[in-house]
């Protein structure tokens, strides 16, 4: 095992990383930029080393910078964590080529799937399905002929990167030409590259993924799906695992399939290959996440597979401590991630220091958080601050955790999505299961200031019968005046298993 980690990040996902590599006893290297000075992740590494100015431009991105601090601190291995330079295969290579180890794919397993033209077009090549497009880069007349060719609606999507950066949805063939520039401008800030292409809309598909874990002597497995389809701009707010539209065979087919993939790209480490399912349950290849994902703790904690350590292990040159036989998924598991955002003005980011900090905390609730009562959020990074993730026997169990978490948590001085994520877990179709991609534009009482929202007992009800497994009956208590007790519920239920 490494010596000594130099994680090249920042927030919740640095200290996950730096909580991984104490219980591996590895010593870790941190980096801050002047406005992180006083961040979680600096106070819980070994060491700390300051790289420039809060634009991540001028910091967390500074390949030179980092790559410095790891040699003159003694680090033998980098982990990238996500975002900043998680999926740069030119940083993976300057990794390497100072003699250290990338926690991560190869630069070439990288630069592949990190190119989404590619990606689809190795994913064609090793059997797997894709949505229908464009097959390669193509000028904008040229896009304008394949739109025709496909029928609309149609997307547009950046061939670089990821984060729903460089997307458009487009209807009709007037909207494409200013769809197309604006998908361009945008994937050329975004990610230097304005490279676009276009696929078939899938009109109430699942975005759906699957957890893969690979070594470098041959070994591969899947740890079975994630739900997330539960998104606003391309841009994931919860997740869950497992689907609960996906059942034993779908997910066989669609594990087997990633795993297809990984070792046709001969992948290693971790990855997510992410899937569009259709109504009918066909999947389609959507695009490879060479890194891991910010979800990932729904799969640790319904696998009870630790990720970031196999990440650590298997860069170590170890084989999988695990078998696909031995991957059995136990439970439920929901994450909301919790940004400084106010939901009910379009998400505007908040800023601002938090004078009040209290995290939930019992049975089955997970808290990975970056801040701390007093710190200051900036504009300068992403807005996600923390995630809130919940396990149960079952679904509605999970769902009940996680709503108990987010009654719990307390955040002043900012203000945070956790009401939104409050409303949603009450919706009657989130509760039973049933939405997709375009959930939130079809449920725009969500975001509404004014809409009042209330429990529905049978909705409720159902969802812990139908998730169930070994109950036989279930009595539902009702609370006082007009709302049901959720905590009632939850007792009765455990009081007849």
């Amino acid at each position: 095992m490494f010596r000594k980690v130099l994680v090249a990040n920042r927030g919740e996902i640095a200290v996950r990383v730096i909580r991984a590599c104490q219980e591996l006893g590895v010593q870790t290297v941190a980096v801050y930029s002047e406005a992180d000075r006083r961040a979680l992740h600096v106070r819980y590494a070994d060491e700390a080393y300051f790289i420039g100015p809060p634009p991540p431009g001028e910091s967390y991105l500074r390949i030179d910078k980092l790559i410095d601090v790891a040699i003159r601190s003694g680090a033998d291995a980098v982990h990238p964590g996500y975002g900043f330079l998680a999926e740069n295969a030119t940083f993976a290579r300057a990794v390497a080529e100072a003699g250290l180890t990338f926690v991560g794919p190869s630069p070439e397993a990288i630069a592949l799937m990190g190119d989404k033209v590619a990606a689809r077009k190795s994913a064609q090549e090793a059997g797997v399905p894709v949505v229908p497009g464009t097959p390669r880069s193509l000028s904008d007349d040229e896009l304008l002929a394949a739109a025709e060719r496909l029928g609309f609606p149609i997307m547009v999507k950046a061939a670089a990167g990821g984060g729903g950066k460089g997307m458009r949805i487009v209807t009709n063939p007037a909207e494409l030409p200013s769809a197309l520039q604006a998908a361009r401008r945008e994937a050329k800030g975004a990610f230097g590259d304005d490279r676009v292409y276009l696929e078939k809309l899938i009109e109430g598909g699942r975005h759906i993924e699957i957890q893969v874990l690979a070594d470098e002597h041959g070994n591969a497995i899947a740890l079975g799906e994630r739900e997330c389809s539960i998104q606003r701009r391309h841009q994931k707010l919860l997740e869950e695992a497992p689907s609960p539209f996906v059942d034993d065979d779908l997910r066989q087919r669609m594990s087997e399939t990633a795993l297809a993939l990984v070792r046709a790209v001969n992948y290693t480490n971790a990855g997510t290959v992410e899937f569009l399912v259709d109504r009918d349950k066909n999947f389609y290849f959507l695009e490879m996440n060479t890194r891991l994902q910010v979800e990932h703790p729904v799969t640790e904690m319904v696998t009870g597979v630790d990720i970031v350590k196999e990440q650590l292990r298997i860069a170590s040159g170890r084989r999988l401590r695990y078998t696909q036989e031995n991957i059995r998924l136990k439970g439920w598991a929901m994450e909301a991630r919790i940004t400084a955002e106010d939901p009910y003005n379009n998400f505007l980011p908040s800023t601002g220091k938090i004078t009040l900090l209290q995290e939930p905390t019992g049975p089955g609730v997970r808290v990975e958080s970056g801040v701390f009562e007093g710190f200051e959020i900036s504009l300068y990074y992403d807005p996600m601050i923390a995630k809130v993730i919940a396990w149960g026997e079952t679904r509605g169990e999970a769902l009940l955790r996680l709503r108990r978490a987010l009654q719990e948590y307390r955040i002043l001085g900012i203000k945070t999505n956790i009401p939104f994520h409050r409303r949603l877990l009450d919706n009657t179709n989130f509760i039973g299961g049933v939405y997709d991609t375009g959930f939130l534009e079809n449920t725009p009482e969500l975001l509404a200031t004014s809409a009042r929202h209330h429990l529905h007992p049978a909705a409720i009800a159902a969802t812990l019968l139908m998730h169930q497994r070994r109950q036989k009956a279930l009595v539902l208590v009702s609370g006082t005046g007009d709302r049901p007790s959720l905590w009632k519920i939850a007792a009765r239920r455990e009081a007849l298993r």
